[in-house]
């Protein structure tokens, strides 16, 4: 799973960055924008992958994990009509999510440059931006598309391309999100290259001070009228990061914060997306594997390896909550609770599974 975290100027994001993967970025007020992305890759929490670590002795242990990608903050009414380099884009594009960080904290210095912080005003601005960003290029293909139909060059799927970009152009024309587009399955497959910023999952991150955190239950409600939100308390949360578990959980219980940013993320994550976790088990390997939920038990072997999809020919499978409830996998077959499941077989949230195939 890859998240971007993206914003305006001065928002934060980087210090969020270091809450959420515990890594140690330079962040300054009035430091010089980096020519490139920072990167992290961070395990996801799962006490259900820790119990079956414990129950099976593995030589390895492998947790899902998230690539998060802090990206260069813009500024609104840029000269350039892209708000991200040709690097950054192609890693934008690569994102699985998006999250939005606003500025909700005080900063003397900042203050007298940017103004107070206003939350709602920077989701509109990045949303304005990541539109526009998103109406360029479908203007764009929409030219070539009429220069190759006067030429009579025309095909049917350039039609079909042809009618999903008006769509989409007069809907961001009304700075309205692709993914709020009833475009067909067919138009949408004409579309997928693209990879549109606005066709993506959007999630805000509010990047709150100490004396403002846990006090923006009205902020938040407005800003999931139309997006899924968290609160995070940024400078804070980043500085717990360096600390031991026991210290750190002593201050978020001073500040009434009940898991980590990470933690947090994560979760927030996995329902946007709509992400569900199944594990294989073995005393070689424990591992956690993240799909969309409504997959099928071919798609989780293609998540294992495409020549498990390829050759699949049923997938072994067992509950982990029975697991833990009957403690072996002998209990569960005598209890007839291990199962035979064919491809069109939906994968649910803590299946243990093993995939017989052949190529």
């Amino acid at each position: 799973m890859k998240i971007g975290l993206i914003g305006l100027e001065k928002s934060g994001k980087t210090t969020v960055f270091n809450a959420l993967t515990g890594s140690n970025v330079q962040t300054s007020a009035f430091s010089s924008s980096r020519p490139e992305p920072n990167i992290a890759v961070v395990a996801v929490a799962d006490p259900r992958v820790d119990r079956l670590r414990d129950m099976y002795h593995p030589k390895k242990t492998t947790y899902a994990f998230i690539e998060c990608i802090d990206f260069v903050g813009f500024s609104s009414g840029e000269e350039r009509k892209e708000i991200f380099s040709a690097s950054e884009l192609a890693l934008v594009k690569n994102a699985d999510a998006l999250a939005l960080v606003l500025r909700n904290f005080n900063d003397e210095l900042i203050d007298s440059v940017t103004g107070p912080p206003d939350p709602l005003a920077d989701l509109n601005t990045i949303v304005t931006e990541l539109v526009l960003s998103d109406l360029i290029l479908a203007e764009n293909r929409l030219e070539r598309i009429e220069h190759f139909i006067r030429r009579g060059a025309s095909t049917p799927d350039m039609e079909v391309e042809k009618r999903a970009l008006v769509k989409v152009r007069d809907a961001l024309g009304s700075n309205a999100l692709i993914r709020s587009i009833g475009l067909s399955p067919e138009e949408t497959r004409q579309l997928r290259g693209f990879r549109f910023l606005t066709e993506k999952p959007l999630m805000v991150i509010v990047n709150s001070d100490e004396n403002r955190f846990g006090q923006n239950g009205g902020l938040l409600a407005t800003v999931e009228e139309t997006m899924p939100a968290v609160e995070f308390a940024g400078r804070f949360e980043m500085e717990l990061s360096g600390l031991s578990e026991e210290d750190a959980r002593e201050f978020m219980e001073d500040m009434n914060i009940e898991a980590s940013a990470r933690d947090r993320l994560t979760m927030l994550a996995y329902r946007v997306l709509g992400y569900i976790t199944f594990f294989t088990v073995g005393q070689d390997e424990v591992k956690a594997w993240t799909i969309m939920k409504g997959g099928t038990a071919v798609d989780a072997a293609g998540a294992i390896h495409s020549d498990l999809a390829r050759g699949f020919i049923r997938a072994e499978c067992f509950s982990y909550c029975d697991l833990m409830e009957l403690g072996s996998e002998k209990a569960l077959r005598d209890k007839g609770l291990f199962r035979l499941e064919g491809k069109n077989y939906l994968v649910k949230d803590g299946d243990i599974m093993s995939i017989r195939f052949s190529v």
